[in-house]
C-alpha cells in the first residue's frame, strides 16, 4: 500500500446517482477516474492491470445503512475482487488506512521473508495501523477456501517475481554502477505506480547503507 493522489473534482455522476432511490456509484466516469488515480492497481495488494476491478468503500455503506458513505468520492477506492472480498469482514468495519490522505510507508514496514509477508506497524497501539497490516497480510496468506488459497498464492508468486526483478537489477548495479539502463530500470521499479511498490521501496530503505544512491527514489512524503 502506497500513497495515492486522488484527483478532484469528484466524478459528476456521483451527485446525480445519490439523488436516485437505487443510484449507482460505479458509473463510467467513476471507473475511469479511479482507474487513472490508482494507476489501475489494487490499493491493498498492489497488483496491477486488474482483470476483476472493484469500486471499494473504505468505510462500508452497509447496503444503505450509511448512505452518506455510498457516494462519497473520498470513500471510493480501486481494488481487486480478491482484496475486496477479504476486506468485507466485520473486523475491518472500523476502517483501514486512507492511502489518499496518509502515506502508509510512514507507518508500516512491508517485508517479504521467504514465502511469508510480514507487515510491521510503527505503533502497536494504533488500531488503524493494526487493521491495515492484518488486511495486507491476509491478501497474500488467507486460505480459508479453495479459491482464496489460489488467489492468495497467485499474489504471493507475483510479489516474489517482482522482488526478484528488483534483486536482479540491484546485482547488475553492483557489477556495473555506471549503467544508465540499469538505473532507469531501478527508478521504474521503485516508483509508487509500479506493482507491489511498498515492498520494493521498503527493501531499499532498509538497506540504505548498501544503496545510498537509490534513497532519493524511495523518499517518504513529508
Amino acid at each position: 500500500m502506497v500513497k495515492i493522489e486522488r484527483s478532484f473534482p469528484a466524478p459528476k455522476s456521483l451527485a446525480e446517482e445519490a439523488q436516485k432511490t437505487n443510484g449507482r456509484y460505479d458509473r463510467e466516469d467513476v471507473i475511469e477516474q479511479l482507474k487513472n488515480d490508482f494507476h489501475n492497481k489494487c490499493y491493498i495488494c498492489e497488483m496491477k492491470e486488474l482483470q476483476d476491478p472493484n469500486v471499494e468503500h473504505l468505510l462500508p455503506h452497509k447496503n444503505g445503512k450509511y448512505p452518506e458513505r455510498k457516494f462519497d468520492w473520498e470513500n471510493l477506492f480501486w481494488s481487486c475482487g480478491h482484496c475486496n472480498g477479504i476486506k468485507n469482514n466485520g473486523k475491518y468495519d472500523g476502517g483501514v488506512m486512507d492511502c489518499c490522505k496518509y502515506d502508509p510507508e510512514q507507518y508500516l514496514s512491508f517485508q517479504i521473508k521467504g514465502s511469508d509477508v510480514d507487515i510491521v506497524v510503527s505503533n502497536p497501539d494504533d488500531a488503524i495501523q493494526k487493521r491495515t497490516a492484518m488486511l495486507v497480510t491476509e491478501t497474500f496468506s488467507l486460505k480459508n477456501t479453495g479459491m482464496r488459497t489460489y488467489t492468495s498464492d497467485e499474489r504471493l508468486k507475483l510479489l516474489q517475481t517482482e522482488m526478484n526483478l528488483l534483486y536482479k537489477q540491484l546485482e547488475k548495479m553492483r557489477n556495473s554502477q555506471d549503467s544508465k539502463v540499469t538505473m532507469r530500470t531501478l527508478r521504474s521499479l521503485l516508483r509508487r505506480e509500479s506493482a507491489f511498490a511498498a515492498f520494493k521501496r521498503c527493501y531499499i530503505r532498509e538497506h540504505a547503507a548498501e544503496y545510498p544512491e537509490l534513497q532519493q527514489y524511495v523518499a517518504l512524503d513529508t
